[in-house]
């Protein structure tokens, strides 16, 4: 049924319906114009002779008429007329032939106003007959000059007609044979059309799949050849761009890889001393203690950016790895909660519930969703879990500002920032950007949303393991 939408919605039913109206348009002209032209044809093939003839009796026997004729001579001149023919002068006609009164009063106007044969084509009783009228001049008078005398004359056209709808059916059946042929070829050109354009849609859908060096051979030297072309050239400069962008986009990760992991060992060093500083801080004149909480503070920050940036490299190399065993969520909360001081600042709501989970990510990510409602949000903060047969849900919600609307579709993104007058901020700008990656690698994801009231960032895990990637 799929198929027989595509086939019906499709490019080739329009080309064959088209080629099809244009050639019954055209086989019904051709047939049309020989219909007229044979009708025309055959009807002057029989009026023409008539008249010429009727015309050649007349003046044939002209000198024999003298005017004003009286009743006889109009019967011996109807009788000498070849044919049903009827003389006419005035109120008297001749006793053999046609009654006037039959005769179409538009040819009897026209023939006793006019100065030539004159003819007219009418059905009677379903059957064509033809009627000519032809004024008798004076001999040797103008142009013109009438003597009052009408000369009529019938022909019938039944055999005529038989031949003209015989011709007719003919043309009507030679249309009707082209429609099959029309299709034919419709459907054999819809073929030729469309036979590379499908190689072009398929080849376009697997370039936009990323496979990225797709091409095809181009034959012949039409517009579609010509498509193919700059479709090959198409693909070609987009898989050379693309390949330059990863190219760079891999020298930048490796990059970022290798001064984070070489800064770590001189940041250890660091912070042993900070440390060191902050023990003897008390004892250290006052502008020197601020000096060294500034630079002890300045430190972990900076060592907390680089081990974010040592995750995230992890993550874009695919070299992080999962360790899943079976957690009870309750317990992993309230363990990461307690490690870092914040039992007393956080409202939980913790049904125990497990999951299939690396201990490690997962304190990752509820460091990450509970300290970004500590700092950017406001109390209470809020952290509930709820669970169905699928999906275990764990909700950190904050009573804050929330976060800007603008902001709202990228504030997982990496250094994303609420507000964008802050050049800097408490956190490294990675947190949230590392717990949704984390989150994904379980198999589940997190969303953000306003509720109004504040922000909400709801972590989604899978009550069933996922398969290793």
């Amino acid at each position: 049924m799929k198929r027989l939408r595509s086939w019906a919605s499709g490019l080739r039913l329009r080309l064959v319906l088209a080629f099809a109206a244009m050639t019954l348009v055209g086989a019904g002209a051709a047939a049309g114009a020989s219909y007229v032209t044979a009708r025309n044809t055959i009807l002057a093939g029989v009026q023409d002779p008539a008249m010429v003839q009727l015309r050649d009796e007349v003046r044939t026997y002209l000198p024999q008429l003298t005017l004003p004729p009286d009743q006889r001579q109009l019967d011996n001149m109807a009788s000498s007329l070849k044919g049903i023919t009827t003389v006419v002068f005035g109120s008297l006609h001749s006793r053999v032939g046609l009654n006037p009164a039959d005769i179409p009063a538009g040819l009897r106007s026209e023939v006793a106003a006019g100065t030539t044969i004159q003819f007219q084509r009418v059905l009677e009783g379903g059957r064509p007959v033809l009627y000519i009228g032809m004024p008798l001049l004076r001999y040797g008078a103008k142009q013109g000059e009438h003597t009052g005398i009408e000369v009529y004359k019938t022909v019938p056209l039944a055999t005529q007609q038989t031949a003209i709808e015989q011709l007719a059916t003919r043309a009507w059946q030679m249309t009707a044979l082209a429609l099959p042929v029309a299709v034919a070829l419709a459907l054999l050109a819809a073929r030729q059309v469309l036979q590379p354009v499908r190689a072009l849609n398929s080849a376009a859908r697997k370039l936009g799949d990323g496979q990225l060096d797709v091409r095809l051979p181009a034959k012949g030297s039409d517009e579609l050849a010509q498509l193919v072309t700059t479709f090959n050239h198409t693909a070609a400069e987009l898989e050379r761009t693309v390949g330059s962008l990863r190219e760079m986009e891999a020298d930048a990760r490796r990059f970022v890889a290798d001064v984070s992991h070489e800064l770590r060992t001189p940041l250890a060093a660091m912070n042993v001393v900070t440390d060191v500083l902050d023990e003897d801080a008390d004892q250290l004149p006052a502008d020197t203690a601020v000096a060294a909480r500034l630079v002890s503070a300045e430190t972990r920050r900076l060592t907390r950016l680089v081990q974010d940036l040592v995750e995230i490299s992890r993550f874009d190399a695919g070299r992080a790895e999962l360790r899943v065993e079976q957690v009870d969520l309750a317990e992993a909360v309230a363990n990461s909660l307690a490690a870092r001081g914040w039992t007393d600042s956080v409202a939980a709501d913790l049904p125990s519930v497990t999951v299939p989970a690396d201990p490690r990510r997962l304190d990752l990510v509820v460091a990450n969703l509970v300290g970004n409602a500590l700092r950017h949000g406001a109390p209470p903060v809020e952290i509930r879990v709820t669970a169905d047969d699928a999906t275990v849900s764990l909700t950190v919600s904050d009573h804050g500002p929330g976060i800007p609307e603008e902001v709202l579709p990228k504030v997982f993104d990496r250094f994303a920032k609420a507000d964008t007058s802050r050049a800097r901020s408490e956190g490294s700008g990675l947190g949230l950007s590392i717990a949704l990656e984390n989150a994904r690698l379980h198999g589940g994801d997190i969303e953000a949303a306003n509720t109004g009231d504040g922000a909400r960032f709801t972590l989604r895990l899978p009550r069933t393991a996922q398969e290793e990637r």
